[in-house]
Order: structure tokens, then C-alpha cells, then sequence
């Protein structure tokens, strides 16, 4: 005797709506995944560095106890102001002469010249040869204004090892007539210890470091002889 069995029929409407569902969900799969691709990397974190060399031992002549000819003025000292391209935290470099380029990943942690500008106040505050210094806007009405422009700072790599360059000019100002005392240009240079961001910033410190001396010795002597 034979069976013949029948597999229960699925009602059109019913096959219609399944296979219109495995449509949609495949284009939804399909979308997400191309959408995934689309979206943006999360942003990397620039690697930061900070001009923060210590203060260094001042020369002999802007150390001990202040000169006799040292009036014991307050000197108050201006936030440096910058020249163009330098007036941000992004490290700039050179790989041919004129032609100013920016770290992609790494930069400084503030401008160089905000960086500088407290540093430059203990520099010259511990020479001994001012009553005070004190950092400007204050309400302190000193004698004399240090103005002080961030020329240039700057990783070479025209030559090899690759050279960072520190410029700085400084203007010693009698406040009360206007009249410039002393100008002096600062212009260091210092050979980095590897080719890249991390051996241009510990360059940049080092240059710093001898900038702060070098200026402590000539605000001593300018202030001296007047």
C-alpha cells in the first residue's frame, strides 16, 4: 500500500513576504558594512614636547651679590611676541632653504614664545641684578621693559645631522622716556642628536639653555653701565 505524502504548501503571500525580508536584511548587512568602511579613523594624538629647560648657572658676572653700579630697578618683562610661522605650537622644519613645513604628529605643547616667557623671568630674576622681575600685565610699575620677538625656531635638514636654530631679539626699554637702552640679537644654533621630532625638541632645550644665559649676562652688563 502506498503513502503518498505532501509537504504543506507555503501561501503565496507568505513566500512573497519571507523572501522580501531576506532582501531587506541582506541589504541591511550590506549597508552597515560598507558604512563601516566609510566612517573616519579615530584622530592620533600628536606626541607633545615643552621647552621647559631648567634655568642654568649664570655666568660669573650675573651671579652673587648684586654689582654696585646696579640701580635695583623692577624690570618688567613682556610676553616674547613671534614671527610669522612661529606663532604656534606646530614644530616647523626645513628641508630646503625658504621653505617652511610642519611635524604632522608632533608639535609643542603651547607657542614657543608663552613657553619661553616665564623661564625668561627667573632667568634674570636670579641674576641679582633687579629689584624684581615680574611677567606681564601686571599692576607692578617697573622701571624698565624687556621686549623680546622669537625670530626663528627651527629644525634643518638640509644638512646632516639635521640643526635646530633659535633666534631671539631683545629691546631693554626705559619705561618712563621710551628710550631704547640696549638691542641685542640672539642667534644660536645646535646639532640634533637624531633626525627627527624627539632630537629636534632636545635640541631646542639645550639652545634655550644658553639663550637664558646669554641673555642674563647682557641685561647685567646693559643695566650696569647705564
Amino acid at each position: 500500500m502506498t503513502t503518498d505524502l505532501k509537504t504543506p504548501s507555503i501561501p503565496r503571500r507568505v513566500a512573497r513576504w519571507l523572501s522580501a525580508l531576506g532582501w531587506a536584511l541582506a541589504t541591511v548587512g550590506l549597508v552597515s558594512g560598507c558604512a563601516s568602511g566609510l566612517l573616519p579613523k579615530p584622530a592620533t594624538q600628536p606626541v607633545l614636547f615643552a621647552l621647559d629647560a631648567s634655568t642654568p648657572e649664570l655666568p660669573p658676572m650675573a651671579t652673587g651679590a648684586t654689582p654696585a653700579k646696579a640701580p635695583g630697578l623692577t624690570l618688567t618683562v613682556d610676553v616674547p611676541r613671534a614671527a610669522a610661522g612661529y606663532d604656534t605650537p606646530q614644530m616647523a622644519y626645513l628641508r630646503r632653504p625658504h621653505e617652511m613645513e610642519y611635524f604632522a604628529s608632533h608639535q609643542w605643547v603651547d607657542t614657543p614664545a608663552r613657553m619661553l616667557t616665564p623661564q625668561i623671568v627667573q632667568a634674570l630674576q636670579r641674576s641679582n641684578v633687579f629689584r624684581a622681575v615680574v611677567m606681564t600685565p601686571t599692576t607692578a610699575a617697573g622701571e624698565l621693559r624687556l621686549e623680546t620677538e622669537l625670530l626663528r625656531l627651527q629644525q634643518d635638514f638640509s644638512q646632516s645631522p639635521s640643526r635646530v636654530r633659535l633666534t631671539l631679539r631683545a629691546l631693554l626699554i626705559n619705561t618712563a622716556s621710551r628710550q631704547v637702552l640696549a638691542a641685542r640679537e640672539f642667534d644660536l644654533d645646535q646639532a640634533a642628536a637624531s633626525d627627527d621630532p624627539y632630537g629636534g625638541a632636545l635640541a631646542a632645550n639645550l639652545l634655550v639653555q644658553q639663550m637664558l644665559s646669554q641673555l642674563a649676562a647682557w641685561a647685567s652688563r646693559s643695566v650696569g653701565t647705564q
